[in-house]
Parts: structure tokens; sequence; C-alpha cells
């Protein structure tokens, strides 16, 4: 770094400077809080601040300095910063491969809960990097999936370079310190749509999706054949399978109360869930945990679907997150977002029925993924059904929340679980 820009690094924020900054963040959580912070460590140009919040206390990574001694500057966006950080990931021994040297970095914008910034190498490489904001005591799933994917030589997710991890004080942990991620570094893949907006086309155009869906199943279930290798599993126990159905009553009861129109299926729904947890259920394994049609990439041939973002759910806690977990949990996620391609388009200001579309969509998805999997998924129909369903629930508290004009797309999906199983 030049001795000018030096300078201007010289006035360091405090945290009370740091309060209005922050605030405003995309990536901040208490929205409209005011911020109350206090810095628990600072090392390599990255302050480890706690905020106070209403909401409970979060802790946050925020890599910041100042420019002309005055103005705050997330440090994402200086190339110095990512060059210095790129170097941090490749010292770590839990990185699969070089970073190299950074050439020239720019922070991807629209992004809520991390800040990921895409770095051109001098080895003509272009990588990018991931700061993760919230940090939790832990393993964070998206880097030991897509680690454990990447080391095993699947293709299926872009290739890891490695990741960051780092300690902070926790007096109330024993030992008095936590660890967890700080960055995560992985193959930059530009200029590729995802497959929502593939099946979207297609299905607007009315272009069978069929070949596609099948493809995709087979790819997931090599995807979850890979993890199962790679990581550990464990039987699915009673305590495990009480556990998980538990989670779909809650689930419902609060949906229940928030969502009428939910209210009317409440019997059929738990009498889905009861006969769920009397039938087997498969090893426990992990998993991708938040799968729809957005987390996948349409890459060309031969290497076909790339699948991203590995984190889970984002409302389940980092521990939950990381736990084995069914893979029939991914497969009813993306059923769900096949019907809602349908349901979206059903919305358009010129509404196309693409309800066959999605449906031929579903069933070539479940063949594929019988197929690369080697069971029969009518072994297990119950069970998919009930996932879908507890899916469907969420999906129902969401829209109603946030797009009423689209309850009915997972309503419509309650209605016909519910009915065709009860």
């Amino acid at each position: 770094m030049s001795d000018e820009a030096l300078e201007h690094r010289t006035a360091e924020p405090t945290d009370r400077t740091l309060e209005g900054w922050i605030a405003h963040q995309r990536w901040y959580t208490a929205k409209g809080a005011r911020p109350r912070l206090r810095t628990i460590a600072e090392h390599d140009g990255t302050r480890l601040i706690i905020d106070d919040a209403p909401t409970g206390p979060v802790l946050y990574q925020a890599p910041v300095g100042t420019t002309d001694g005055e103005a705050l500057q997330d440090a994402t966006t200086d190339p110095e910063w990512i060059r210095a950080l790129a170097a941090r990931i490749d010292a770590d021994p839990e990185s699969l491969r070089p970073i190299g040297t950074v050439s020239s970095s720019r922070v991807l914008s629209g992004e809520q809960s991390n800040t990921s910034v895409i770095c051109d190498t001098e080895s003509g490489e272009q990588v990018i990097v991931k700061v993760f904001r919230v940090l939790h005591h832990g393993d964070n799933p998206d880097v030991t999936t897509q680690l454990a994917l990447s080391a095993a030589g699947s293709t299926r997710v872009p290739r890891v370079y490695g990741a960051l991890r780092s300690s902070w004080p926790d007096t109330g942990r024993a030992g008095g310190s936590a660890t967890g991620h700080l960055a995560f570094a992985q193959e930059f893949l530009p200029g590729l749509e995802d497959a929502w907006r593939v099946a979207l086309r297609d299905a607007r155009q009315g272009t069978s999706f069929a070949t596609e869906a099948d493809h995709l199943g087979a790819a997931l279930a090599e995807v979850h054949g890979t993890l199962a290798s790679a990581l550990p599993t464990e039987p699915a126990d009673e305590s495990r399978r009480a556990a998980a159905i538990a989670t779909m009553h809650a689930r419902l009861d609060a949906a229940a109360r928030e969502a009428p129109a939910v209210a009317e299926h409440v019997d059929a729904v738990r009498a889905v869930y009861a006969r769920a947890e009397r039938v087997a259920w498969p090893d426990l394994q992990r998993i991708h945990g938040d799968l729809h049609l957005g987390q996948v990439l349409a890459a060309p041939a031969p290497r076909g679907w790339v699948f991203l973002d590995f984190e889970g759910e984002p409302l389940r806690p980092l521990t939950e997150r990381s736990l084995p977990d069914v893979t029939l949990r991914d497969v009813a996620g993306m059923l769900r977002s096949f019907d809602y391609v349908a349901g979206a388009l059903a919305q358009d200001d010129e509404p196309v029925d693409a309800g066959e579309w999605a449906r031929t969509a579903r069933s070539a998805f479940l063949d594929g993924y019988q197929r690369g999997t080697g069971t029969e998924l009518r072994a297990h129909r119950e069970l998919l059904d009930a996932f879908e369903l507890d899916k469907a629930v969420y999906e129902v508290v969401y829209e109603t929340r946030n797009r009423p004009a689209w309850v009915g797309i997972p309503l419509a999906a309650v209605t016909r679980l519910a009915t065709a199983t009860g």
C-alpha cells in the first residue's frame, strides 16, 4: 500500500463512528434498530464486532477503514485488502489449491447476507471470494460441504480454492474462545444462467424441460452419493425421526395461526406427517438443505448442472444446518421449485398455463434421481410427500407475509398433497 493510502487509513474508526455506517449495510440484520457495537477482536485489517441488538447479540465481520481520514470504506472494495485476504486463504490448512496473486477485484452487488468479491488472478483464473458478515461458532456448512465435494473430485460444485478460519474471544464458551469461518474462495463461473431462468423461459415458450429435469435429478443423486461417501452418515433413529416430525407439526401450528387458509387442512396434513413417522427412513447424511432451481447453474456440456450455496435454510441455527439430514428434503425442495415456475407464469401480465409442463418436469426429475441413486422412490413416497408438504406450509407463511398474491401457489400444493394421501 502506498504512503498516501496509508495516511488515508490512519484515522481508525471507533465503535461509535461505526454504528451509523453499519446500520445502512445490506447485511446488517437488525434493520431499523440502532446498533450498539463493541469490538471484540481486530487483526489483519478485519474487525469482529458484536451488536447488542434488541433481537439478541449478533457478531459481524467488518473489515473497514477510512478514506481521506473521514469517510468510512468497506475494505472489500480495496483491491490491496482483497489481495492480502487471498494470501491468507492460500496459507490456511483447509485450502485445496492456491488462488495466487490477485490482479484486480470487484464486489458483486445485490447480496444481502454476505459479500462476494470477483477476483482476477495473474494466472488468468477468476475466483469468487465470499466474505461472511454474520459469524457463528462452528463449521459453516457451505464451506465444509463444498470442500468435501471438491476434494472428492466432484464437478457438481464450483472448484474450491480454500477457506479461512479464525478464532475470537467468547466468554460464554469453555476455554473462552470460539472459532469459525471468515471467508471462502471458489471458482467463478461467469455468464451462466441458473436453472430457474432456464426453466421459466422454456415453460413460457411451451418447450419441454423433461430432458433437463431428468439430468438435474441424476446430478442431484450424484451429489448425494458423493456426500455420503465423503462425510459421515448415521441411521435415522427414533429420536431423530420424532424431532423432524415435531418440527413439521410446529411449523404447521404457526402457519394455521398466521394463514387461516391452512387451518381447514390441518387434520389431513397431520395424518400425512403421522404416516411419514411410521415408515422406514433412509440413513441421514449431509445434504444441500435449501435446494431450488435458483441454486443450480446451467454449465455447458459435458459439465452440466452445477450446485451452489450449501448453507441450508438461512433461518435455522448453524448447528442444525450442519447435521446429517434426509436426502428427500432436497428432492422435495426441487419439486416445489417446479411448481413455482408454473405459479409464477400464472401471475404474469400475460398468464401462461404451465401446469402440465410442471407435472412433466417433476416426473422427469424424479426419474433421473431414482436412476442415479438406484433406489425405488415409491418405497419412500409417504416421506417425500411429508417433506414436500412441510415445505409448502412454510411457503404459505412466506407468501402471506411478503407476496399475498402468490399464496395460492403453495396453498394449492397443501391441498393436493393433503387430500391425495388422506
